[in-house]
């Protein structure tokens, strides 16, 4: 391999693992989606670094028939994790790009509180669904999410006050205090909006990297359903993206 290609990969797989890391270190986040990220950049690292003993020995297996048959179903392993990760991106992208009905119901979906204080996560999906609230006046809000054992208040509880605190009428706001999921959040919201006589079409505040899941499962429960995604902060975009592909293939599965 040329040096300064090998520099320049090294560089960058190094970058890329930091990027992972940055929410362990600065926020205590971990998951499934950063533990992949530092183990799949630090491998392509230290296969970099090795890259001449790395050949040597794939070219050593391949001598043999067993070598080749092992080399080339690692190939196309690669190119199956590669595609199915690239087929879930566009529909994550194609999800958040999809506009809502005027008017509809906003569901917005639960995450962490610190004690009585919404995350940055949290904030990012109240604003998202504050600015749709104000430009259309006729749509109710269903706030959505329990409490955790962490957690001082629930959720909705939280998600309530912020919006109440910043213009939205307490009228249009409606509380689901007992979900635990994503299907939870939307099959127990569906329950108030049949009560309430609300407007089944829905726009779903949330993630934009959580928003075709969260589409997915609207459309199972018979909702006809839109974005209103909250912007993800830069730096834990790699982390909640690689998660959220655990989250669909899951989500295909069962």
């Amino acid at each position: 391999m040329n040096r300064k290609l090998r520099i320049a990969l090294l560089v960058f797989f190094d970058l890329m693992a930091m990027w992972f890391i940055i929410p362990v270190a600065f926020s205590r986040i971990v998951n499934i989606g950063n533990i992949t990220g530092i183990v799949l950049f630090e491998s392509l690292f230290l296969l970099t670094y090795f890259s001449e003993k790395v050949l040597n020995f794939i070219k050593k297996m391949r001598t043999k028939k067993s070598g080749k048959i092992i080399t080339n179903l690692a190939c196309i392993a690669l190119v199956a994790v590669f595609l199915l990760a690239t087929t879930e991106t566009a529909l994550m992208v194609g999800a958040a790009a999809k506009d809502p009905e005027p008017s509809a119901t906003v569901v917005v979906l639960g995450c962490r509180v610190y004690g009585e204080r919404p995350s940055r996560m949290m904030v990012a999906r109240l604003k998202a669904a504050q600015k749709y609230l104000e430009e259309n006046p006729e749509s109710a809000c269903i706030l959505s999410g329990g409490q955790g054992e962490d957690e001082d208040i629930s959720e909705a509880e939280c998600m309530y006050r912020y919006l109440v605190a910043n213009g939205i009428s307490p009228d249009r706001l409606y509380k689901e205090d007992k979900s635990t999921s994503t299907r939870e959040n939307l099959l127990f919201s569906k329950e108030i909006i049949e009560r309430e006589g609300l407007n089944k079409s829905i726009a779903i505040a949330t993630n934009e990297f959580h928003e075709y899941r969260a589409q997915r499962i609207a459309s199972s429960l018979g909702f006809e359903s839109g974005a209103v995604s909250g912007k993800t902060e830069i730096w834990v975009v790699p982390t909640y993206h690689i998660r959220e592909l655990y989250g669909i293939l899951y989500e295909w599965i069962v």
